[in-house]
């Protein structure tokens, strides 16, 4: 017998440890014989990582898929692993040790603290994975993969070598995005550009040798509006610890007003005087004339548009920091650019002459935090007096007082100006207060500096080809469509993929070099020694991005490259998973490997799920203390009904999805439902019947339900094939809730209470059959809940032959329209009845009459059939046969036939009339009121995508509401 109450938290458990015994989530399990293969690899969760709300998401929508494939007969494959997740990881083993105050990677060494990450990896990686189990995740879970296995590693070694023997992956310096926490490069993707509060200086650089000129400037009519004689350029600039690194100074070949000094020399007015470098004045396309004083310093080896005019103009390039941020306190490295300098300065009047004097950083700026080091420069041009001065009105007051504490010479000029001092100077340093784009690590945290340095690179144009062309031609589908925008956008433009780190842990660079720097690449040190002809080797200390690994994943934990029979059985893989914000960092860099190494794309579609958010639409933040953890819900609602609750939001291309505890309490409610429809049918002996075929059955109620189930069993299957999550879902919700337990148990009701045994024994076994089909097209989103029932079903008759995850997938048993056509005619006159009760308030105890106008001999007979239904579920006293309406009625049109409701004495109709034009003008008001937000442009531009989406629900819902209340006053204007 089953309990009144389903218990999720002690069910689930012994329920998983069922499927795990059966093994049946091996690959192939419940296969029929010849069947296709179907294979979904899993989107590998970092190795150190927990389930958030996106995991729970991601894995829900690919368990339905797996389950649903299982149960239609296909060879099935869901590929599990983790990812070794070089940053994120070696995070987490520094911060345990710092917290533990244990010595730190450099005091332990890199063999030792590589160790120490594997412990780390040993310990972890089982969390994540058991917690997927918990979600309900049906894994082949023999097969689970890393990053770091051998398996996976021989093919990152081949991958590299194969790509660096085809010119693919080369070595070169260049400027990449540094994090200076981490100490590493990192990718144009890991980086968050975050607007922030900035500010913007404005300086003088001095002309070579005194040096001057006429600056004039006109407006657009060709007016003179400034004429003077100027010894210096003026640039503007948010950088100023930067200018020590200058290379040029760069303005727009049309710009008149610097025609007079393109090609003369300027002086970085920074540092000791006798070590000031000069830098020429050249032209470029990049400065923008109208903007500041339409001159910009070049500094090539730390701003990315910097540095591509640096190339074009074979300008030098100098690196002015160390890997944590603080300005260099070395030199030498500095004599490479010495030639080139000393070839543009040419016959200036400061020259340099000895490669110390290359160490363009001063001696009080080195080893000092970049930050530090930028207040000193403005502090030191200010009081050398070539700062820009402007009158103090001008300027962000607030800003300069809250700095004067921290200046010297400036910072004095700045309270005086300020009234402390009647005798201070009029004039202020020129600063903009300006909103600025910083460039952030994803996982530091902290700014990004752009740094010149030897990284390696994949030649990523040539392998994006192939994997523009696959998508374009259909050849792998992105859904949904809108997507392919992104791809496309991305790809059209794509940048050298810079795939070093400088870490510990991860894959090493397979790349070994003699004394002479000279590169030996192969899979192995031994393989090296013999290509350099036994000389001693030393190996590039650097990693590869993680990327890298597991852009391989499709085909490498399917055993390549060996060529495996789960190889060639399961690559190409059918579906992959994923959220929209790793399109790049994985779907295209595995499109371009897969069509590299397998000559074939590594998926047949790829499905961008949603975003998910909290209630009120706003990103997940533990500083907010929004975060939902899934975990935390399975514990209250049970996994099932978190699935469900995900499940049924993800709307194909809608971005974000709302996730709360509503939600989950939502898919709680249905999971109940279920489980007293499953009590109540019990209750009634309604026991699985051996042989039971649908298609036998004579009772017009039992052919009903058993050719409505065929349809929810297709109607899902069309939603899932179309991966229109939400909508199959629904089908599934509409059926168990309204179709069974609504309606057909409720209209089941007298017959298990009749008399009538054959019909009593026939519609037991027809409900116990539904129930079991039931179960068969929910458990691919409920599967705990709907095993449960299916094994429990079978205590008091027949027991089940196998686990409802190996079970067949329901197909349509019956298809008899003349009983649905009947059925559903029922249920609609009833459903209609009860909502003119509703609209009209009439109260739910009072019975009311029925009038039918207009019935031919079919309706007449199904309400002949049917009026005890009727009269009780419609709350009617009579139903009578009528030539005309009776005054005073409302009225429905159900088929051919008129029913009318006689309102006379039952309700007031002039009451009911104002209530409902007081509630119609209320939701006007409110639909006109977002109709004018949702039609402001600036609202548009600068609100959220979730804020906007929110207001369109709300419009719609008031909307539905309102055409509601249109309706039933239009019945009462007919009344009269």
């Amino acid at each position: 017998m089953l309990e009144k109450t389903y218990d999720a938290a002690s069910v689930e458990p012994r329920i998983y440890e069922n499927w795990e015994k059966a093994e049946a989530f091996k690959a192939g399990a419940g296969a029929k014989e010849g069947a296709d293969a179907f294979t979904i690899v899993i989107p590998p969760p970092n190795v150190t990582g927990s389930l958030h709300m996106g995991h729970a998401l991601n894995n829900t929508l690919q368990d339905i898929l797996i389950r649903w494939k299982r149960m239609q007969g296909y060879d099935v494959l869901w590929q599990p692993g983790t990812d070794h997740a070089g940053i994120a990881t070696q995070m987490v083993v520094e911060r345990e040790l710092m917290q533990t105050q244990q010595p730190g990677r450099r005091e332990m060494g890199r063999e030792a603290f590589v160790e120490r990450v594997w412990e780390q990896k040993r310990k972890s990686e089982g969390t994540i994975l058991g917690q997927l189990k918990r979600l309900g995740a049906s894994c082949d879970w023999s097969r689970t993969e890393f990053t770091m296995s051998p398996n996976l590693s021989a093919a990152v070694l081949k991958v590299f070598v194969d790509l660096y023997n085809e010119g693919l992956i080369y070595r070169s310096k260049r400027l990449v995005n540094w994090d200076p926490k981490f100490e590493t490069a990192i990718s144009d993707l890991e980086v968050e550009n975050i607007e922030s509060d900035g500010h913007m200086w404005h300086f003088k650089y001095p002309l070579a040798g005194g040096e001057t000129y006429e600056y004039v400037e006109k407006d657009e009519e060709g007016n003179v509006t400034l004429r003077e004689t100027r010894d210096y350029i003026s640039i503007a600039t948010t950088r100023p610890e930067t200018m020590l690194g200058d290379g040029a100074v760069a303005v727009h070949p049309d710009d008149e007003r610097y025609k007079p000094i393109i090609g003369k020399l300027c002086e970085i007015p920074v540092g000791p005087k006798e070590h000031r470098r000069l830098i020429p004045i050249i032209t470029d396309e990049y400065p923008d004339p109208t903007f500041g004083s339409g001159a910009v310093k070049i500094t090539g080896a730390h701003d990315f548009n910097d540095n591509g005019v640096a190339q074009r103009n074979n300008i030098p390039m100098y690196r002015l920091m160390d890997t944590k941020g603080a300005m260099r306190a070395d030199g030498a490295p500095y004599a490479e650019e010495a030639a080139k300098a000393q070839a543009i300065i040419e016959g200036a009047a400061f020259t340099i002459n000895e490669v110390d004097a290359i160490n363009i950083v001063p001696e009080d700026l080195r080893g000092l935090d970049r930050y530090e080091a930028r207040k000193r420069v403005i502090d030191q041009i200010t009081a050398e007096g070539l700062a820009v001065m402007v009158p103090a009105d001008h300027q962000d007051v607030a800003w300069m007082k809250g700095r004067a504490p921290e200046w010297t010479v400036a910072g004095k000029a700045v309270v005086r100006a300020l009234g402390e001092d009647e005798e201070a100077p009029a004039l202020l340093p020129m600063v903009e207060a300006k909103k600025i784009m910083q460039p952030y690590g994803d996982r530091s945290k902290v700014v990004i500096e752009p740094m010149l340095t030897d990284q390696w690179f994949v030649d990523a144009k040539v392998l994006a080809e192939p994997a523009l062309k696959a998508v374009q031609d259909g050849a792998t589908k992105l859904v949904p469509g809108n997507a392919e925008k992104v791809y496309f956008h991305w790809l059209d433009d794509i940048q050298p993929w810079c795939i070093s780190r400088q870490l510990w842990w991860g894959h090493q660079i397979p790349v070994w070099y003699d004394e002479d720097g000279k590169e030996y690449c192969a899979e192995s040190e031994e393989k090296a020694i013999e290509m350099a002809g036994g000389k001693t080797l030393t190996r590039d200390p650097d990693v590869l991005d993680t990327w890298f690994s597991s852009a391989l994943w499709p085909f490498s934990t399917l055993g390549w490259p060996n060529q495996t029979p789960e190889l060639e059985r399961y690559y190409k893989t059918d579906v992959l998973i994923t959220g929209l914000d790793i399109i790049f960092f994985w779907v295209a860099r595995m499109m371009m490997q897969g069509l590299h190494f397998m000559k074939e794309v590594p998926f047949d579609t790829v499905y961008f799920n949603s975003i998910v958010v909290d209630a009120q639409g706003k990103k997940m933040s533990k500083s907010v203390g929004n975060v939902i953890d899934p975990l935390d819900l399975i514990d209250r609602y049970g996994a099932d009904a978190t699935r469900y609750a995900l499940a049924s939001q993800e709307v194909q291309g809608r971005r974000f999805l709302r996730m709360s505890d509503q939600a989950a309490e939502g898919g709680q409610r249905f999971a109940t439902k279920l489980w007293n429809a499953a009590r109540f049918a019990e209750m009634n002996e309604c026991q699985r019947v051996a042989g039971f075929d649908p298609s036998t059955t004579t009772q017009t109620l039992n052919r009903w339900i058993a050719t409505e189930v065929g349809k929810c069993a297709a109607e899902v299957t069309e939603a899932l094939e179309g991966f229109r999550f939400n909508d199959a879902c629904a089908g599934v919700y509409r059926f168990v809730w309204n179709t069974y337990c609504d309606w057909f148990l409720e209209l089941a009701k007298p017959v298990f209470n009749g008399d009538d045994e054959a019909a009593k024994a026939e519609t037991r076994a027809t409900a116990a059959w539904a129930m079991d089909e039931i179960l068969k097209i929910l458990h691919p989103f409920m599967p705990f809940l709907t095993e449960e029932l299916w094994e429990r079903m079978g205590d008091a008759g027949v027991k089940a032959d196998r686990l409802l995850a190996l079970t067949q997938w329901p197909k349509a048993e019956v298809s008899d329209e003349a009983a649905a056509s009947e059925i559903n005619w029922l249920v609609s006159l009833i459903s209609e009845i009860r909502s003119v009760r509703a609209e009209m308030n009439i109260p739910a105890g009072a019975k009311v009459q029925l009038v039918v106008v207009g019935a031919n001999d079919v309706t007449k007979a199904r309400i002949a059939t049917h009026e005890a239904a009727i009269q009780r579920l419609a709350r009617a006293e009579g139903i009578a046969i009528a030539d005309a309406a009776p005054a005073g009625s409302a009225q429905i049109i159900v088929g051919e036939a008129t029913f009318c409701i006689p309102l006379e004495g039952i309700i007031d109709l002039a009451a009911e009339q104002a209530r409902l034009t007081k509630d119609a003008g209320k939701l006007e008001a409110e639909i006109s009121k977002i109709e004018k937000k949702l039609s402001n442009p600036g609202f548009l531009a600068k609100a959220p995508e979730d804020v906007v989406d929110g207001e369109k629900e709300k419009i719609a819902e008031a909307e539905g509401k309102l055409a509601k209340i249109k309706v039933a006053l239009s019945r009462l204007a007919e009344i009269g």
